[in-house]
Parts: C-alpha cells; sequence; structure tokens
C-alpha cells in the first residue's frame, strides 16, 4: 500500500496531476462501483448491522469527548479548536480505510462491507459535525443534507443493499464494466492519496497541535475502539474490523473543507499528512494486535 502512495507522490511531482479531475473519476466512478459490488455480493445480519451502527455513534461520541477535553487543556483558538475536533473525529475511511480493507480482507467480503459501512458513517459525521465545527453560523441543515444526498457513494450502497435484499440479479454486460471499475478503485485511490500528500508543505509540520491530533487520532482512538469492542461483546471479523477501522489517519476532508472555508487550512493539511506518515506504523501494529486479539 505504501509503495503505491510513495509512486503517487513521485508521478505527481513530476507530472503536476489535475487532482481534482482523479479524484472526481474516484468519488463519482470507482468508489461507487466498488461500495455496490461489496454490499450486493456480502450478506449482513440485521442484528449485526445494528450491531455495528450503535458502536459507531458510541465511538464517535467518545471521541468527541475527549477532542473536547483536550482542546480545553491545549488553550486553542475557536479556528484551531474546529480544526484540532474534526482532525481526531474525522477518519480516513474512503481512500485509505477501503484499499486497507480490500487488502486485508479480500478472502472475506464481510470485513470490506463493515468497512464501508463505516466510510458512510464517517461521511455523514463530516458533513454535520466536521461542517458544524467549522461554519455553523453560516450552513443551514438543508443545505448540509442537499450536500449528503449528492454523493453517490450514498446511492450506491442503497442500491447494492436493496439489490442484495431483494435478490435480483445482474446481467452479465454490466457486472463486467462495474467489476473493471471497481478493480481500478484500489490502486487508483492510493495514488491520488500520495499525491495529494506531494503538494502538502513540510514546514512547521511538527508543532503541539499536529502532535497532539494524532496521537488522538492514532492511539487515544484505537485505544476507545478498543474498549467499545469488548463493552459491546463483539468478536471475529466484525471486532476486527472495527477496531483497524479506527485506526486510520485523519480525514482529507478535513483539510478539504478547512480551505473550503478558510479557517487554518495550512494547520488542516498538516495535520493530514503528518498523521497518514505515522500511520504507516501504527496501523501496522493495530492490523497486527488485531489478528491476535480476534481470531
Amino acid at each position: 500500500m505504501l509503495i503505491l502512495v510513495v509512486l503517487g507522490a513521485g508521478l505527481q511531482r513530476k507530472f503536476a496531476f489535475n487532482l481534482k479531475a482523479v479524484s472526481n473519476l474516484i468519488t463519482y466512478c470507482l468508489m461507487p462501483a466498488a461500495v455496490f459490488i461489496n454490499l450486493y455480493e456480502t450478506e449482513i445480519d440485521v442484528h449485526v448491522l445494528l450491531e455495528i451502527i450503535s458502536y459507531l455513534f458510541a465511538f464517535s461520541l467518545a471521541i468527541i469527548i475527549v477532542t473536547t477535553i483536550l482542546s480545553k487543556f491545549l488553550k486553542l483558538d475557536r479556528g484551531e479548536t474546529a480544526i484540532f475536533k474534526n482532525s481526531i473525529s474525522l477518519i480516513n475511511s474512503g481512500n485509505y480505510g477501503i484499499p486497507v480493507s480490500q487488502l486485508l480482507f479480500h478472502a472475506n467480503p464481510l470485513g470490506i462491507s463493515i468497512q464501508i459501512i463505516v466510510m458512510v458513517f464517517q461521511n455523514v459525521l463530516t458533513y454535520t459535525y466536521g461542517l458544524y465545527n467549522l461554519i455553523s453560523a453560516t450552513k443551514s441543515g438543508l443545505e448540509i443534507l442537499r450536500s449528503l444526498l449528492k454523493m453517490p457513494v450514498i446511492h450506491a450502497m442503497l442500491l447494492g443493499g436493496l439489490l442484495n435484499w431483494l435478490q435480483i440479479p445482474i446481467p452479465n454486460f454490466i457486472w463486467v464494466p462495474i467489476s473493471h471499475l471497481s478493480d481500478a478503485f484500489l490502486a487508483i485511490a492510493l495514488i491520488l492519496l500520495g499525491a495529494q500528500l506531494a503538494q502538502i508543505e513540510l514546514k512547521t509540520i511538527v508543532n503541539r497541535t499536529i502532535v497532539t491530533s494524532s496521537i488522538g487520532r492514532l492511539l487515544i482512538g484505537p485505544s476507545v475502539a478498543l474498549l467499545l469492542i469488548f463493552l459491546f461483546g463483539l468478536d471475529g471479523v466484525v471486532a476486527q474490523s472495527l477496531f483497524i477501522a479506527s485506526s486510520f489517519p485523519t480525514s482529507r476532508n478535513s483539510s478539504t473543507l478547512a480551505l473550503e472555508y478558510d479557517v487554518h487550512p495550512d494547520l488542516a493539511a498538516q495535520t493530514v499528512l503528518f498523521s497518514t506518515i505515522v500511520s504507516a506504523i501504527t496501523v501496522t501494529f493495530v492490523v497486527y494486535l488485531s489478528g491476535i486479539l480476534f481470531v
């Protein structure tokens, strides 16, 4: 995975790709195809689904409380507090989380489907809580809902789940191109992630706020997840997938929103870069630990 990220960074340095166009390709084409296929092919018990959703609400609430306490100790200003809270609460479950899950759970589609549920939940959290942190005075609830409904991944998730539930067969001439798009997602998403990181400046990347937020995202996050997994009595692939999903670095969307609304965009971008680099070590450890705890 890291080889593809480094490859993306090198290609971006040499050719200066139009990252917006590549991002649109992933958002509107490749990721929806991957989400659709995984949900169409996987059977998820309703009881398990309710457990996962309950866990995600509890995990997000716990992390929000932790970030609020930490921001008080750091004595950050209002804008920095918003960036700090988002950097820990919002997880890169899309172009980082799904490729990792595809690599780890290629023999068990349930693990990938759980990561897709986490990704959708994180997208909802991003455009509600995350957006509220930045622009609560200027964005209405209707506008936030409209932004969510425009996301193709939401439609792909609903359609894939519906066809799965109704057990409707998909004609081969439709299934084959969708499969090709899904297969392309892993490599292109990781190359794009590397290309995006290549554009972030390294200056002042190590400071108190960035280091603390990365500790919160990469260490405190998985610790809270592990505690909740034991409290909820989860085990097997479900526990393993949720534990790993809690360990991913700060969401790229936190930086995108900060840039769009001009709230410390440099701090947000540098936090994404730092947490992504350090996650090479921490995520590896969490994956190893999950294999020991949840076999």
